[in-house]
């Protein structure tokens, strides 16, 4: 279980979280939604240990967060940080050389789901296919914790409906849990248990999907609309 408990984080005057409480549930894929400059990011930099926090505490499994978490979190941030001149392949050996938990054999196999080639220079392809090879990278962790910062950020549609199905095909839930940031709720409203939404750096809402239809009638991206004009906490 992750749990966050009065989160505060600001770069310099800028204050990017003001005081987030949450607790997300292990087996579960969580979005995280809000408008641009939500805290999104800072969140997730956060949970992953890569941000320290000026105030309040985060703890995964009972334990406080701190970077020596990354052997347990799988984290894919929002831009690239691989070597250009890397090829696919050499990515994945990068990855087997600094984690202990990376599974070469399944990245490779979610390479082969997505088309990607193991020679390709990392340069060389498409946003969509770097998106494609990132992703492969990412999941070949066997970590129990996910967390994607807009992992869909600028891909064509297709693009997008292949990386849902990656997602789905290689997260195993009964031990593993995904957290990930994103503008494109429809996408992968499939995908999701439940929903964060944040709004100037505090959580406007945390419910479940089915809640939300159950008992509003709207559709995800309406009740998030509402919530965030309103501006109130429920």
């Amino acid at each position: 279980m992750m749990e966050l408990n009065n989160v505060k984080k600001a770069y310099g005057s800028t204050k990017a979280l003001t005081g987030v409480t949450l607790s997300l549930e292990t087996g579960k894929i969580i979005g995280i939604a809000g408008e641009n400059g939500s805290g999104k990011s800072t969140l997730l930099k956060s949970i992953a240990g890569v941000s320290p926090i000026d105030r309040g505490s985060i703890l995964i499994d009972g334990i406080p967060v701190s970077r020596k978490h990354a052997e347990r979190i799988a984290y894919l941030p929002d831009t690239d940080m691989f070597y250009s001149y890397f090829t696919v392949e050499q990515l994945l050996a990068y990855y087997n050389s600094q984690f202990a938990d990376f599974n070469e054999t399944k990245a490779k196999e979610v390479l082969e789901f997505m088309e990607v080639p193991l020679s390709s220079k990392m340069k060389n392809l498409s946003k969509g296919m770097r998106g494609r090879a990132k992703m492969a990278a990412t999941l070949g962790r066997e970590s129990r914790y996910y967390l994607m910062d807009e992992p869909f950020s600028g891909l064509d549609p297709m693009v997008r409906s292949d990386l849902v199905k990656g997602l789905i095909r290689f997260t195993d839930l009964e031990r593993q849990t995904l957290v990930l940031s994103t503008h494109e709720i429809r996408e992968v409203e499939v995908l999701l248990d439940e929903l964060v939404l944040l709004k100037a750096g505090k959580v406007l809402a945390h419910r479940q999907l089915d809640e939300i239809r159950d008992e509003t009638g709207m559709d995800t991206v309406e009740w998030m609309t509402k919530v965030t004009k309103a501006g109130a906490t429920v």
